[in-house]
Formats: C-alpha cells, structure tokens, sequence
C-alpha cells in the first residue's frame, strides 16, 4: 500500500478488543465519551487532525464490526504506554456487524477487514465511509435507539 495521503482518508478507524462499555463504564447507547485511544506510532499519526471522523472499530468473537461512531478531538500526543490520539465519539445502539460489511460492495475491501490484526490507527475511503453511515441510518435508528 502506497502512503497516505490527506485527499485518501475520509474516516479514521480505531481498533479495540474491548466493548464499549468496558472502555467508558456507563457509556449509554446514543451517548457521547471523550476517550484518549491507544495507536500505533506511524505516519499516519500526522494526518490524524481535530475534526477528522473516526469510528471505534471492535475485533474478537463477539459482535465484531462498528461500536461508535465521532471525530478526532486532539492530535496523537505522547501517553505512558506510547502515543494516544483524542477522540469524541457516540455510541451506537447496534454495532454495524463485520458481516454487514463485508456483503456491502463499497465496503467489502476496507483496510480493517482485510487485514484486522494491522495498523491502529487504519482507515476508510470515502465510499467506504459512506457505506457505514449507510448501514448506520438516519437519526433514531440504529445510531441512537436504545
């Protein structure tokens, strides 16, 4: 894969092992969390600037796919464990499952489903993003029902 560039990033994606409301006790479906997220030291990092979206992206066994969904607060800056990147993000009611994805056409060929155990942060295109916010749905569907 060649470098990224500003133009090729249209949403960022944030991996985590743990569900969301392990990572922010409380997180209610439809809420918000301000979190600092753990990534990869990288290139990337550079283009991760305040307002940018991102989505929290959940691996493993159970419910995989999209968690929530919000935008960059702050640039990676370093923490104890390395760097952290801040994020404000809204929890989604009914993650959008990786099956979901990967039967969507404009989806199917994301970075994060192709290669899951690679790089934190990874990214989506601009169809790609689309896609999921496709899957999402309006407003008092599966973003916020609780």
């Amino acid at each position: 894969m060649p470098r990224l560039e500003p133009g090729d990033v249209a949403c960022w994606v944030l991996k985590s092992r743990t569900a969301p409301a392990d990572i922010d006790p409380g997180w209610a479906p439809g809420a918000d969390s301000a979190l600092d997220r753990c990534v990869r030291r990288s290139y990337r990092l550079a283009l991760m600037t305040p307002g940018r979206p991102c989505l929290l992206w959940v691996s493993g066994a159970h419910q995989p796919g999209v968690h929530a969904l919000g935008e960059v607060t702050a640039a990676a800056a370093d923490g104890a464990g390395g760097p952290v990147v801040g994020v404000r993000l809204t929890r989604l009611a009914e993650p959008v499952a990786r099956a979901e994805l990967l039967a969507h056409p404009a989806a199917r060929d994301a970075e994060v489903l192709r290669m899951p155990a690679g790089s934190n942060p990874s990214w989506l295109s601009a169809a790609q993003y689309a896609a999921v916010l496709d899957l999402v749905g309006p407003p008092g569907s599966r973003a916020t029902r609780p």
